[in-house]
């Protein structure tokens, strides 16, 4: 029987589940079940249903569970950050959880700002102020005297809340939890101040965990529902950006990295908070990583521009697209991908045509022309979130590794390492999952430490070196973007 590990891997788009298991030639990977995630729009709110992603999950059990050479050694769970389920006394939730991209928190920051320094905020917790983060969204339910949270006696972030649906085991698991900025970076645990102003005690959450600790053992039902057995649940690198970071495939710490999604994700690893007036400034976060590592990193929107202007044109392949896109005159027109204008809005292709009006550019008029779009401003936008972390790192950058779906865009590859100016090694696409599946192999003894882990990843996954070129012109292009 072959031992593997069960990796449950949920973006804000899809989700999947994966086996994952060492051989004599590495690591191998099989997909079980692969899963659409959609918002659900009512009552002029936005949700993720929960359920669904459960009964997804316990497919995938069910599936892995009938292959017959297979023996599932453990279970992990990573998920997007900051959105959490509000957990009654007779320990049912008590409604869908609000989705992060819900309006209801414009200007939530500000808000809190009038009773709590900003300064304070970031002091404590080295977070980047975000309109969605848990400490805005919970304050504003708050303020809104929400049902759900008033009568909580729980409330467990979205891998937690899918590992007590499977284990009955309410946790909160550190990486996660540091997305929501309720987390002190330094002593790495719920921050009392802030949870006092919402009026919540550390007894509103779940044991505190790290990546590695145990949850608990499958349910008597689940086990029922899937054939299995009292398998483990492992609390991985509950945020799927550290369980990403985990997998990156470096050979020493002086690199960057970039995890390429729905979201841009794009900092370095350091050994201590970084949390100073500078960094406050940049809005740069200080989020939890493994092995007691904290990711300094900017959240930059991502292929979540792509991916809604596809929704409008009938899911057009991506290579069709960036075929079109590699034909279209450069820089014609730039966008800042970190404009409000771009964070829900109703037609994205118009609202990038409406930016270029705005900003006096070429209005786009085809395809091509806004997918060449799209890639170049984030290429320069990489290009200035990692001339800022040049500057904070205490190590030298020497490379970018992009991880995550994206690093199979040949095109954008190329386009940043232009716009960078230092080499960008692209993959492994499937970093979250494998980042998942080893720290259940480091909970088991079968791996040895995240360096090894990541030495194993170099020489087992193919990866591609795009090297920098055209440098004067992306020079020239950046200026234009800085002006914007």
């Amino acid at each position: 029987m072959k031992q593997c590990f069960f990796a449950v891997d949920l973006g804000a788009t899809s989700g999947r589940t994966i086996l994952g298991a060492f051989t004599p030639a590495g690591l191998e990977l099989e997909e079980v079940n692969r899963f659409p995630n959609h918002l659900i729009e009512a009552g002029g709110h936005f949700y993720w249903d929960i359920y669904e992603l459960y009964r997804h999950i316990v497919e995938g059990l069910k599936q892995a569970a009938r292959k017959g050479d297979v023996e599932i050694t453990s279970i992990g769970i990573d998920t997007w950050g900051v959105d959490f389920v509000c957990v009654g006394r007779d320990g049912g939730f008590l409604r869908q959880p609000y989705a992060y991209r819900d309006p209801h928190t414009a200007g939530a920051p500000d808000a809190f700002f009038t009773r709590v320094p900003r300064s304070h905020v970031y002091g404590w917790t080295g977070i980047q102020v975000m309109n969605f983060n848990s400490l805005f969204q919970l304050d504003t339910l708050r303020r809104n005297h929400d049902s759900a949270l008033a009568a909580a006696d729980k409330i467990l972030f979205i891998p937690d809340a899918l590992s007590y649906m499977l284990t009955g085991e309410m946790v909160t698991e550190y990486t996660i939890a540091s997305t929501a900025q309720l987390v002190n970076a330094n002593t790495r645990k719920l921050e009392d101040a802030l949870l006092n102003e919402l009026g919540l005690t550390q007894a509103n959450f779940g044991r505190f965990v790290y990546p590695g600790d145990r949850v608990g053992v499958l349910t008597k039902e689940i086990q029922r529902m899937t054939g299995l057995g009292s398998i483990p649940v492992i609390a991985v690198a509950g945020h799927d950006t550290a369980s990403a970071v985990a997998a990156v495939p470096a050979m020493n710490r002086n690199f960057a990295y970039l995890s390429s999604g729905t979201w841009s994700l794009m900092g370095i690893e350091a050994d201590a908070p970084v949390i100073n007036k500078e960094t406050e400034e940049l809005n740069f976060t200080n989020e939890g990583g493994v092995e007691g590592t904290i990711r300094l990193l900017k959240n930059i929107c991502g292929m979540w521009l792509l991916e809604r202007c596809r929704a409008e044109w009938g899911e057009t392949s991506y290579p069709e697209l960036i075929a079109e896109a590699d034909a279209c005159e450069p820089f014609r027109s730039l966008i800042n991908p970190d404009d409000a204008l771009f964070a829900n809005p109703a037609n994205m292709e118009q609202a990038i045509r409406t930016y270029c009006s705005d900003h006096r550019q070429p209005i786009p008029q085809t395809r091509g022309q806004i997918v060449r779009c799209i890639f170049e401003s984030l290429a320069l936008r990489y290009r200035q979130v990692l001339d800022n972390l040049r500057h904070l790192s205490p190590r030298p950058v020497e490379a970018l590794h992009v991880i995550g779906g994206g690093s199979r865009n040949d095109l954008l590859n190329q386009w940043t390492a232009n716009a960078v100016g230092i080499p960008v090694i692209a993959g492994p696409s499937e970093a979250t999952a494998i980042g998942n599946v080893m720290i259940q192999a480091l909970t088991t003894g079968a791996a040895r430490d995240v360096a090894s882990m990541r030495q194993l990843i170099n020489r087992s996954i193919p990866l591609k070196t795009f090297h920098p070129q055209d440098m004067e012109v992306w020079d020239t292009a950046y200026l234009s973007f800085r002006g914007l």
